[in-house]
Parts: C-alpha cells; sequence; structure tokens
C-alpha cells in the first residue's frame, strides 16, 4: 500500500500554482502528497477501494464545484482522517444567516441586518420595515459566494420581492452598507485570510479586487491591531482552518464584519493576477497548511 501524508483534490486549473507550493512545502518537511484532479480521480478511487492507497490527511478544493469528487471526501469523512475545512463544518459556515446570529452571540460586530425566510415559505413579507437599514442596503442569498445573486446597492422592498423570487428556495439577508473611514486616503476596508493561526490582514478595494497587505506600521498608526483579533475570534466561531472576511473600519471607530467567511478562496498569486493574493501570503499558507499536515492525521 502507498500511503501519503496529504490527498489535495482540486479541479481549478488557476489553483496550479497553490498546489505546487503546498507540494513544495510538503516536501521541505518531508510529507508525500497525492494530487487528484478529474484528470487521476477515477483511478485515485479504484486504488483506495483496492486498498493499494491511503492518506492522514484531505484537503478538499473540489466537491463544491464537481459532485464527481464527493466519493473522495466521503471516504476522507468516513475513514476519519484530518481534514482541513472538514466538509459539514464548510456547509455550516457559508449559511450568512446562521453566521450572522453566531457572531452576534459571541460579539463579533457586524452590519444591522435582516434576516430572510426563504420566499417560497413566506412570499409576503409582512412589518417588513427598510429604515434602519439606511437608503442603501446589500441583498444577499445565505449560502453562496463570489458575489453571484447579491444586490450591493438596493434601496426599495420591490428590489427585495425580485431578488428572493431568483432562488425561492433560499434564505436572504438585507446587511446596511458600511461607510468606511478613510485612512491616509484610502478606503478602510480589509480582505483578512486566515490560515492555521495565522491572521494575514490586507487592504482590499472593492472595485478593482487589488490587495495590499497591511504592514506592522500601517497597524501602528492607524490602529488596525483589532483586525488580528476580530479574525482570530472568527476562526473559534467556524472553526475552519482557512478562509477570508471582509471588515470595514466606519468613521466612528468600529470594526464591522461585512462578509462573514469565504470558503473556499481564490489562492491565484498576484504575480500571475493583478487581483490574486499577495505572492508571500500564498507562499506562507501553504507552508500553515503543511504544518497542519505534519501534525494531525490517522491512516485512511
Amino acid at each position: 500500500m502507498q500511503l501519503f501524508d496529504l490527498c489535495l483534490a482540486w479541479n481549478w486549473e488557476y489553483d496550479a500554482d497553490f498546489v505546487a507550493l503546498l507540494e513544495a512545502a510538503c516536501a521541505r518537511r518531508g510529507l508525500t502528497c497525492l494530487s487528484v484532479t478529474p484528470a487521476n480521480l477515477d483511478a485515485v478511487l479504484e486504488g483506495l477501494a483496492q486498498r493499494r492507497l491511503a492518506f492522514r490527511s484531505f484537503l478538499d478544493r473540489a466537491s463544491d464545484a464537481d459532485p464527481a469528487f464527493q466519493p473522495l471526501a466521503d471516504r476522507a469523512r468516513g475513514r476519519g482522517v484530518f481534514r482541513i475545512n472538514p466538509q459539514e463544518l464548510c456547509r455550516w459556515a457559508d449559511d450568512k444567516a446562521t453566521m450572522h446570529l453566531e457572531f452576534l452571540s459571541h460579539g463579533i460586530h457586524v452590519p444591522y441586518t435582516i434576516l430572510l425566510a426563504p420566499f417560497r415559505d413566506a412570499p409576503a413579507l409582512l412589518g417588513i420595515d427598510l429604515t434602519p437599514l439606511g437608503g442603501r442596503f446589500a441583498i444577499k442569498p445565505a449560502h453562496g459566494g463570489g458575489g453571484e445573486g447579491v444586490i450591493i446597492e438596493a434601496s426599495t422592498l420591490e428590489e427585495v420581492h425580485a431578488a428572493r423570487q431568483q432562488q425561492p428556495d433560499e434564505k436572504y439577508i438585507l446587511q446596511a452598507h458600511i461607510q468606511p473611514c478613510l485612512l491616509d486616503g484610502r478606503p478602510a476596508w480589509f480582505r483578512v485570510l486566515y490560515c492555521g493561526g495565522m491572521v494575514y490582514p490586507c487592504w482590499w478595494d472593492t472595485q478593482t479586487h487589488l490587495y495590499a497587505p497591511v504592514t506592522e506600521d500601517q497597524a501602528r498608526t492607524f490602529g488596525l491591531r483589532p483586525l488580528w483579533d476580530i479574525t482570530t475570534r472568527i476562526a473559534r466561531v467556524c472553526r475552519l482552518d482557512l478562509f477570508s472576511s471582509e471588515i470595514g473600519l466606519t468613521e466612528e471607530g468600529l470594526f464591522l464584519v461585512a462578509d462573514y467567511v469565504n470558503n473556499p478562496i481564490d489562492l491565484r498569486l498576484q504575480s500571475k493576477a493583478a487581483d490574486g493574493v499577495p505572492d508571500a501570503i500564498v507562499e506562507s499558507i501553504a507552508e500553515r497548511l503543511a504544518m497542519l499536515v505534519e501534525v494531525h492525521g490517522p491512516i485512511a
């Protein structure tokens, strides 16, 4: 039997650079990595079934988009191996309505939000008062990422009715618009990545989606250290090893988490794509993941 320390399932061509970095980080620790793509998925499943292959840890960056990978995810769960971002936790953390309530109960500040039942369960919105949301608000389906189905600049109940009918079985949230303050002429809006105990805060331009790491000097000068604490608290709530969140700093000095838990996260290198993640951060994430693999995992 050939035993691998990490089984990595992936199906997005732009993950190739990240995969190479993770494989290299594992190799530096003497760890072996089984890379599973659509090209070899069937052969790997057959090898596992025939006990010619086994693995100690599992990272799934494929089954959310391709159901063909689900048997691999099921095997990892059924054999009790160490899983980075277990699928059932990902599904729970993906629910924005649930995360909103969890964040409130754990003292994590979020924008004023109204939670709505699915259109199919409650087609008429009786007694809904949009006034506390202000003149502008976002309409977001409770599940999904990448901005799919999200309306950023809504202002009327008619827009809410129309949006809910697009996905009638989905819960929705109405989220007050956050106006970030300006810090040295730059909007105080941040996308913060988290991996295995490490926090990577970045300035993030909501229009261009360009990242710029928050430096230690900037953290001291602008009072941005709470970004580290807030993200660590989010990690305790969602219990994921790898995710990102979006946080805005208001004129009143309040850090508000606007986009709760993003997973899977886009790990394209900034050197290859302008709106990718800074290379040094992706390299560090690969190292952290290899460290997690090193200390966890029975045989599958």
